[in-house]
């Protein structure tokens, strides 16, 4: 009986799961001996041809002795592929996560419920890495969650880590992150004088953006991430990151280049939005004012400011 459409359907998105999770071959469940099968093959031809002996018969059943897995000598061989698919179209599954993440607002309740429990960064770090509400977490390769000094004056926030920043557990690493190093070098600053990390700590499919629910789930993360590290200034890399974290509305061209306020909750930190680094890459004529931004930012730091005691 064929497939009904909606079994297409269910099959088309298992397969489109398994490319994008980097799955490239089906394996059975359990070790299949060909050898054995050769053997019971030569077996079956011999008993089925027509100058066989009776006196050939122990000769025929001594291999399926000796390979007691096999599949039975009468089997013919035309059976064999419909009987090895089902258990490659079995393998395929065990690749799915054994269970499926909560829905999203229960899943965004758990997050804002365990980042609240964590005590120092590090436990946040590996509060993340056993967090299984967040379906991005089994399509990227790692966690990245962050990078830099923690105990810096400035902290950096974007939006979701790349390709590059998914193999190497780092956030701006590829092209982005070197132009990002030669824009805070401009100030003065480098990766020990800054502290980086991503609103989302995992890499989206073929780096589409972050969906609403993947942002609201990951947020108490990054908010407590920011609220442990307690920065003097915070930047917002691209208008994703400054819509998520500041609240703003409009576009980064407009939100870029002003200072507004974050609040963690035990105290207000100065906030700038300015151009992600990746905008910068594709559209040149904006580095004049991120270089604005970046003076602004300069000049925010040279002014002391007194950190939470809490």
């Amino acid at each position: 009986m064929p497939p009904t459409l909606s079994d297409r359907d269910l099959i088309a998105e298992l397969l489109a799961f398994h490319v994008e999770a980097g799955v490239d071959i089906a394996l059975g469940e359990e070790p299949v001996d060909r050898f054995a099968e050769s053997a019971s093959e030569r077996a079956t031809a011999r008993r089925r041809g027509p100058m066989a002996a009776d006196d050939s018969a122990p000769a025929a059943a001594a291999p399926r002795a000796s390979a007691p897995d096999a599949r039975p000598a009468t089997a013919p061989a035309s059976a064999r592929p419909a009987t090895a698919r089902p258990a490659t179209a079995r393998a395929a599954p065990a690749a799915v996560p054994p269970a499926a993440p909560p829905p999203p607002d229960q899943a965004a309740l758990e997050a804002r419920e365990a980042a609240a429990h964590a005590p120092t960064l590090e436990a946040l770090r590996h509060l993340l890495e056993r967090f299984e509400g967040c379906p991005l977490k089994h399509t990227a390769t790692r966690l990245v969650f962050a990078d830099g000094n923690p105990k810096a004056r400035l902290m950096l926030v974007g939006e979701a880590p790349g390709r590059e920043e998914d193999i190497e557990g780092k956030p701006f690493v590829g092209r982005s992150g070197k132009l990002l190093d030669r824009m805070l070098a401009a100030i003065g600053i480098d990766r020990e004088s800054a502290y980086i990390a991503n609103v989302v700590p995992w890499r989206p499919p073929g780096n589409r953006t972050p969906t609403p629910q993947e942002t609201a789930i990951c947020l108490p993360f990054i908010r407590r991430q920011i609220e442990l590290a307690d920065p003097d200034v915070l930047v917002c890399l691209g208008g994703p990151s400054a819509q998520t974290l500041l609240g703003i509305r409009e576009g980064i061209t407009k939100a870029r280049g002003r200072w507004m306020e974050y609040d963690t909750g035990t105290r207000t930190i100065p906030a700038m939005a300015t151009f992600h680094p990746a905008y910068l890459l594709r559209t040149p004529l904006g580095k004049r004012m991120a270089w604005r931004d970046l003076l602004a930012i300069e000049s925010r730091l040279t002014q002391p400011t007194a950190r939470s005691s809490g």
